[in-house]
């Protein structure tokens, strides 16, 4: 078994691993101070090394800098274990054609490398996660690029700062019907009924422009949400991608 740790800007989510399968999960939230974080990653952690005290290594995926070196420190602290940092020891070993490879996040990267070890080529992932991105993957294996958008909980967020009299919505559930009845519903149906009609307007788009029928595999923290929005257009629903990809990786590693 391993511990695999993803770093968002929204939480910290860690996963015990074995082999591909996710046997425990833990999340953390990302907008704590240092101080705070430390303390509750030593508490996650006693409680993880108790439950699981096997565990033979670590790996580590961060789009948050500052927080990566807390991290590292605590795995090291509470369970003995030195993770590989994926864009750092450990490179995920994907072709990336961005102008400037280094702009693409290391959580996209391995969700790309799971997608293509898992499911076929060409595959199109979309993560429904603080931001939206669409990653594309050609026929060739190469990661090509992708779009992003902001993140079905940060536009609810930007409704509620940047107007009067629209309300804060705290529940970001899927909504009763498309005509909402009141305002919060139809925030709620302008966020999952039009996030849906985008994705699916994107999913061809991409689809007429790349060689073959792209596959497409969704993941992210909406994932269970967005689906019946997008429905037709989903082969794989994978809210686990990049904790497999990171646990593939880590295989790798390991036999080399």
């Amino acid at each position: 078994m391993i511990i695999a740790v993803d770093i968002g800007n929204t939480e910290i989510s860690l996963g015990i691993l074995k082999g591909k399968r996710v046997w425990d999960r833990y999340s953390i939230e990302s907008n704590l101070s240092l101080a705070q974080l430390k303390v509750e990653l030593k508490r996650k952690l006693n409680h993880i090394k108790r439950k699981h005290p096997s565990l033979e290594g670590a790996i580590v995926c961060s789009v948050v800098p500052k927080i990566l070196n807390v991290v590292q420190k605590s795995l090291q602290a509470q369970l003995n274990l030195k993770p590989k940092i994926l864009g750092k020891n450990l490179i995920v070993p994907i072709k990336n054609k961005y102008k400037n490879p280094k702009q693409v996040g290391q959580d996209r990267l391995v969700g790309a490398y799971a997608a293509k070890q898992l499911y076929g080529l060409p595959t199109l992932i979309i993560d429904f996660g603080t931001a939206i991105t669409f990653d594309y993957v050609s026929i060739n294996g190469d990661y090509e690029g992708g779009i992003i958008l902001p993140g079905i909980r940060l536009s609810a967020e930007t409704l509620f700062k940047k107007t009067a009299l629209l309300p804060k919505v705290q529940n970001i559930r899927g909504p009763r019907s498309l005509i909402g009845k009141d305002t919060r519903e139809s925030i709620l149906s302008g966020l999952f009924y039009g996030y849906g009609a985008m994705s699916q307007g994107l999913i061809e788009l991409i689809t007429k422009k790349v060689k073959g029928s792209p596959k497409v595999v969704i993941t992210g923290g909406y994932t269970q949400v967005m689906k019946r929005f997008i429905a037709k257009k989903i082969h794989k629903i994978d809210k686990d991608l990049v904790f497999k990809g990171m646990a593939l990786l880590h295989a790798q590693v390991k036999e080399t």
